[in-house]
């Protein structure tokens, strides 16, 4: 009988982790590491895979802390976090360390880090919080406008340095977070298309007419009042039309920026070459791939710095597309068990908590590749658990501790273990 009942203690308990998320995660480390150590082992860079690895062992090490943390704890340190990433973020424009243009690493020792990664955590919690407070609608004036305050003090600061690519994950963050607190989905969905409407439009007309139609029709499936409905269309419409006349009068350096994203082709040598040669890599993987360090473009090093940004050409170019899949498997099982985590969970906190970290997730996932197969502008956007980035893989995993938080407290709380 003793043995029967520990035997069923024992399972009830490892029935309050989340096993399959640990193994997607873990997948998705293995690939980072075997693709850094591929990109950099002959190189002046090869000390990276240690760094990283390291980084990732720290990281682990700190997820599985924050998994068991007391749920009031973590609550209580969402405004603590918030405030000093601010201060962070203050102190970084002064005395942070310029890497590429961009004033946004703090160096202590041989240690490095970037308190943007650490906003993005901080911002997120303290929305959380915010949020989950009774009396909380997100559709009074007040309390929306706290949250876009929440929000766009780091984004500030953040630009100053300037890093445009983390203030629009905050910002995609805070759309998110919105529409899981129940803000209206018309508006945000408008607010997400906008930025389409405008490149589809400098791409040309048929592009942004046939774009124009299929979101016009979506705008429909909304259900609000037809006012609502057509203000929008009208919207997307002016937009499509004013963008071109606006691009005609941008500064030439603006303009190239453009014209690189749109087509990184027409400055092969200059400002389009990362992205054409990781374009290269992609597609000359094939189905299954040169081998395992036999990719050209990685191991000739035709990508600078291929470990960060265009890490996915990678596995792609090493392993093909049975590689690039398996990473994009396992990025779809880490949004869907995200997912599934903020569903289920009876705690709003948490619910937002994991809705966010399922928002940050997507976004550098579609920003990173898209980067990489040059549907994206390069925004210098790591993929998650993949890239190089001590301070981004920490970030990352601290997230993943919070969704087994939610999911532990969730079914000990449930079954009454």
């Amino acid at each position: 009988m003793a043995q029967n009942y520990k035997i069923s203690i024992g399972q009830k308990k490892s029935e309050t982790f989340e096993w399959q998320l640990l193994l997607v995660v873990l997948g998705l480390l293995f690939c980072g590491l075997l693709s850094i150590y591929s990109a950099t082992h002959d190189s002046n860079m090869s000390h990276s895979f240690s760094k990283q690895l390291n980084s990732v062992l720290i990281g682990l090490t700190g997820m599985f802390i924050i998994a068991y943390l007391p749920q009031k704890l973590i609550r209580y340190s969402s405004y603590i976090l918030y405030g000093l990433s601010i201060v962070l973020l203050i102190y970084v424009l002064k005395f942070g360390v310029g890497v590429y243009g961009t004033r946004g690493w703090i160096k202590i020792a041989s240690f490095t880090f970037q308190p943007a990664e650490i906003s993005k955590l901080a911002v997120l919690l303290a929305l959380a919080e915010f949020l989950s407070d009774k009396g909380r609608d997100i559709r009074n004036w007040r309390d929306l406008g706290t949250c876009l305050l929440l929000a766009a003090t780091p984004v500030g600061l953040i630009i100053l340095q300037p890093d445009i690519g983390s203030s629009t994950v905050i910002l995609a963050l805070l759309m998110g977070v919105l529409f899981w607190a129940g803000f209206d989905a018309l508006f945000l969905f408008f607010i997400l298309t906008v930025p389409i409407i405008i490149i589809a439009s400098l791409k040309g007309t048929i592009f942004v007419v046939v774009l124009g139609i299929i979101l016009s029709s979506i705008v429909f499936t909304f259900k609000k009042r037809i006012f609502s409905s057509l203000l929008v269309i009208g919207v997307y419409v002016v937009v499509g039309i004013s963008s071109p006349i606006i691009y005609d009068h941008l500064m030439p350096h603006q303009k190239s920026r453009i014209d690189t994203f749109l087509y990184p082709g027409s400055n092969p040598l200059g400002s389009g070459y990362n992205v054409l040669q990781s374009i290269m890599a992609v597609g000359s993987g094939g189905f299954s791939g040169k081998g395992f360090m036999q990719g050209t473009q990685t191991q000739l090093r035709y990508i600078p710095m291929q470990w960060t940004d265009f890490i996915y050409s990678v596995p792609t170019e090493e392993f093909g597309f049975i590689g690039g899949f398996i990473v994009l498997l396992l990025l779809v099982g880490l949004l869907l068990k995200s997912l599934k985590i903020a569903k289920e969970v009876d705690s709003k906190y948490f619910s937002i908590v994991a809705f966010g970290a399922m928002t940050i997730f997507l976004y550098h996932t579609i920003i990173n590749i898209g980067m990489v197969i040059g549907l994206m502008p390069v925004m210098g956007i790591p993929l998650p658990l993949v890239s190089y980035g001590g301070t981004s893989v920490i970030f990352n995993l601290a997230l993943i501790g919070l969704l087994l938080n939610a999911y532990r407290s969730y079914k000990v709380k449930s079954r009454g273990i």
